[in-house]
């Protein structure tokens, strides 16, 4: 292998392990934290992944020359692990050994991304010299390095906006054709996607023949073909599901929707859909398209505003980076799609929400940059697809709001269907809050201060609209003083000195009051959240209330007059209003229908306010905190069972609709293993009756896997709890996936055992902790099977780590429902006790889900608790050896990897 020349500066590492200095002279010596803090300030240094860097030695405010803003300026949205190993393997060079080494290959990788740069076949050159121009002027500190080694244009560059093709009308799709799917032709159609001699798995043809049943004619409206399809880890149900759908989109000519929960199974999804459809068309439109709400992705007309001035400092040079990524992109999703996801991280996340569309504010075709625009490309692509992979929150808002029949699919596949009820849960709830009230107040007025954005009122956004239309001007004149009534900038400071501006502020110190007053807690836990009914109300809170619903009916309606003028205008338009300005006619609409809904709900919200209880609703106070500090007031409201709206809003007016999942029946020792799938999906709620399929996993877990219930380390030792996730993590060598329950002692843990395990050589990432998004923590953890990661919830269900990188799963404690007054209210109208055991099955179900994702995979599923129910032994798999033992007998099992042997270990109580 031939190595670049590397690149003669300094160059700093820093780890958990200690800290590296490597001179421009080439030594490198194990420096102490203050000296690689001085270093840093002296001179630029090389360094990866500043943040983390500057985490490591405790001090924030560190900076130099960081390989990962140069390797996405040089090879924008290119996958790059964010570790030496990761930038190492993506540049072709020799992995460091140790932590001592990485100073030399951080040397070696700028020479090689300065390499790149004169490399003649250099694929991501177009743009480039025009954009370090101007980070020259932003003093990006790479822009000198790199500047003498960018070759100039002959000719002025096409860049960005330039570039990007235009997207193009294309003609409603046509109803799909009624067809019915014969099951060979489904097993055929199977066996060609698995491909010539792959293995044959019964329980995949059976489960591809069940899933073909959603795709029949329906009966009768109001009664969409529902399935149920439980399918074991190992089945395939991805090409087990596609099989039938894309047999059915190449027979009727229709489109069919597949929702996940995860960004990692959209990916894994667009991949595997190459086997059934080309990349593109004959005709260059894409068969498959993934889509996800506006703020995912890039808003042009935000880039040109932030490159234009209105971003400042770092974020300035963000916008650059994001630029030269939106040039190469293949879709233009921020939020995991291929713009690296430590690329915010390394700005400290300030400026990426604001390059998307995260206000509603879109101008549609208004904007310069609307034939170009990547949301508007994803909507009319999907319209024409014959697979859309989307998420549940967006399927769900689309069809509850209903904008577009094109957006209201008739066939739809819900995978991580275990995910169903709590999307709907988030989807079809009411929250009338500070932080929501002030979004709306900028949404109608505009900025507080004068801002450097883009940001407009409804006025400036519809100054033609108003000079046009009397009555239109009037309603946005009336919306806009009534907007004036809602919390403004300062609003958590007049709160703490009870000293509210306006009737919405005042009902919020009202809230904030009531809930402190019934705050039983007794301030032993000052860093967290604190909630109370709202039953039994004080006079102030429920006279605040009748004000502040009469201050939001002051801007609904003139909202709604505003909306029958802008109907009007389109029913009868000017001589001026052309195809664009009706477009953005159309969005305005649009935007002001969905707040009007917004306003409603809230005061309805308040309305119930001290009357009768509603037996279909959850309704609470609650004061957000977040380590002893507040940041929202607000009024809750939740369904009871929100499959009710979403049976109401998705179901009925489907044709065909499966929910699938690995974890989606509850192993209840009972034999009603389906009644938990049936309430949590909304079958209950319509009149179809469900069909229900179940294949059990192929893999052995009598063998190649045990779970391991340790009974000697006790609750709320903490000392204990970190000692024993140190001395697994050493004993299995790494490649653990910790679960936590808590955020504060994932913290501790990760304090007390990080720098023990890095000089080891086991490097532990935490969630929570180290300044990296979750997305790409899992790729570091997936790439090094020495690392450990331990995080919460979100890893329960977003890790996908086949291998040897995952060996060991740790639970800290039985997953018990926080007794919140929500779950309070579902666990008495869903059975007691038995309601929380479904549900602590579930999670432990879905975490040792984690363990097993191949045939070749073996390892260890730890739960540390000294009392673990019985009855929760269900959650594992047939036939998974489960054992009490002391942590000592674990560790034994855990360095001699026996799996599966229960009768290698003597003193072990085997569990039935």
């Amino acid at each position: 292998m031939t190595l670049p020349d590397p690149l003669p500066l300094p160059a700093l590492h820093a780890s958990h392990g200690g800290h590296w200095l490597r001179a421009a002279d080439g030594r490198t010596n194990a420096v102490s934290k203050g000296d690689a803090i001085m270093a840093a300030a002296d001179t630029p240094v090389l360094m990866l992944n500043a943040p983390l860097v500057a985490s490591r030695l405790g001090y924030p405010d560190l900076s130099g020359l960081d390989l990962l803003e140069a390797f996405a300026f040089i090879h924008p949205a290119r996958f790059c692990v964010p570790t030496p190993r990761g930038l190492a393997e993506a540049l072709g060079l020799p992995v460091p050994e140790n932590d001592a080494a990485v100073p030399e290959m951080l040397q070696l990788a700028a020479g090689a991304l300065i390499a790149a740069c004169q490399d003649p076949e250099w694929f991501e050159r177009e743009g480039a010299w025009s954009a370090v121009q101007s980070l020259e002027r932003l003093r990006w500190p790479w822009a000198q390095v790199l500047r003498p080694h960018i070759a100039k244009p002959e000719r002025a560059e096409r860049w960005l906006f330039a570039k990007l093709p235009e997207w193009e009308e294309a003609g409603e799709r046509p109803a799909p054709r009624q067809v019915e799917l014969a099951a060979p032709a489904v097993e055929a159609q199977l066996a060609r996607l698995t491909g010539d001699g792959a293995e044959q798995r019964e329980g995949q043809r059976a489960y591809a023949k069940d899933a073909a049943r959603i795709f029949a004619p329906r009966v009768r409206e109001g009664r969409p073909h529902l399935g149920l399809a439980q399918a074991g880890t190992g089945i395939g149900k991805t090409l087990g599901y596609l099989a039938p759908a894309s047999l059915w989109a190449e027979q009727s000519g229709g489109t069919v929707w597949v929702s996940t929960f995860t960004k990692n199974l959209q990916r894994q999804l667009r991949a595997e859909s190459r086997r059934a459809w080309p990349a593109k068309r004959a005709d260059g439109s894409p068969p498959v398209v993934v889509r996800k709400g506006r703020e995912n992705y890039l808003c042009l007309l935000n880039l040109e505003d932030a490159l234009q001035g209105g971003f400042a400092g770092r974020a300035a040079i963000l916008a650059q980076l994001v630029a030269r990524w939106g040039a190469f992109t293949r879709d233009g999703d921020m939020v995991g799609g291929d713009l690296p996801g430590w690329l915010g991280t390394l700005f400290r996340k300030r400026g990426i929400a604001a390059l998307t569309d995260q206000r509603g504010e879109c101008i549609y075709a208004g904007c310069p940059h609307y034939r170009k625009c990547f949301i508007e490309r994803a909507a009319r692509d999907s319209a024409q697809a014959d697979l859309v992979i989307a998420n549940h929150a967006l399927v769900m808002v689309n069809a509850a709001r209903a904008r577009d029949p094109n957006q209201r699919p008739t066939r739809l596949i819900f995978d991580e269907g275990h995910h169903v009820f709590d999307a709907a849960d988030s989807t079809f709830a009411a929250t009338l809050s500070g932080q929501e009230t002030i979004e709306l107040r900028r949404w109608i007025i505009g900025p507080e201060r004068e801002a450097r954005g883009r940001r407009r009122g409804l006025a400036a956004r519809l100054a033609d609209i108003a000079s046009y239309d009397e009555a239109g001007a009037e309603a946005i004149a009336a919306a806009c003083k009534a907007g004036q009534l809602l919390p403004s900038e300062g609003w958590l400071q007049r709160l703490a000195e009870n000293a509210p501006f306006g009737p919405v502020e005042a009902l919020l110190a009202a809230v904030r009051t009531a809930t402190y007053a019934r705050d039983e807690s007794g301030g032993i836990d000052a860093g967290y959240g604190i909630e109370t009914e709202a039953a039994g109300l004080p006079g102030e809170v429920i006279e605040a209330a009748s004000n502040a619903a009469e201050a939001l009916a002051s801007i609904r309606v003139p909202l709604i007059r505003l909306g029958g003028r802008l109907e009007a205008i389109l029913a009868e338009p000017p001589d001026w209003l052309d195809a664009q300005g009706r477009a953005r006619i159309e969005g305005a609409r649009f935007a002001l229908a969905w707040r009007i809904d917004l306003l409603a709900a809230w005061e309805a919200l308040l309305a119930r306010l001290g009357g009768p209880a509603d037996p279909d609703f959850v309704d609470w106070l609650a004061v957000d905190r977040s380590d002893a500090r507040e940041f929202d007031v607000a009024i809750h409201r939740r369904w009871l069972d929100p499959m009710k709206p979403f049976a109401r809003v998705v179901l009925e007016p489907a044709h065909g609709v499966l929910l699938t999942s690995a974890t989606l029946t509850d192993r209840t020792p009972s034999d009603d293993v389906w009644a938990s799938a049936i309430q949590r999906s909304g079958a209950a709620h319509v009149e179809s009756t469900p069909l229900l399929s179940a294949a059990e996993s192929p893999f052995d877990y009598a063998t190649r896997a045990e779970v391991l219930i340790v009974t000697d380390v006790a609750k709320g030792d903490l000392p204990a709890l970190a000692g024993a996730y140190a001395r697994i993590i050493e004993a299995s060598g790494g490649g653990v996936l910790g679960l936590f329950t808590a955020i504060r002692r994932l913290r501790a843990v990760h304090g007390r055992i990080a720098d023990r395990l890095a000089r080891a050589g086991l490097p532990v990432y935490a969630q929570h902790v180290d300044p990296i998004d979750t997305g790409t923590l899992v790729d570091i953890f997936r790439d090094d099977p020495r690392a450990s990661l331990i995080g919460t919830d979100a890893l329960r269900d977003g890790v996908d780590v086949p291998g040897h990188s995952l060996r060991c799963v740790v639970l800290e404690q039985v997953p018990w429902p926080r007794p919140d007054i929500l779950h309070k209210a579902r666990r008495l109208a869903g059975g007691g006790s038995a309601y929380d055991d479904r549900i602590i099955r579930a999670k432990l179900a879905q975490a040792f889900g984690r363990l097993i994702r191949s045939k070749d995979d073996a390892g260890h599923f730890i739960v540390l608790s000294p009392a673990f129910p019985s009855r929760l032994l269900s959650a594992f798999p047939p036939g998974t050896p489960v054992l009490r033992v002391t942590l000592d007998q674990a560790l034994q099992r855990l360095a001699a990897g026996v799996v599966g042997n229960p009768t290698s270990l003597a003193q072990g109580a085997l569990l039935p």
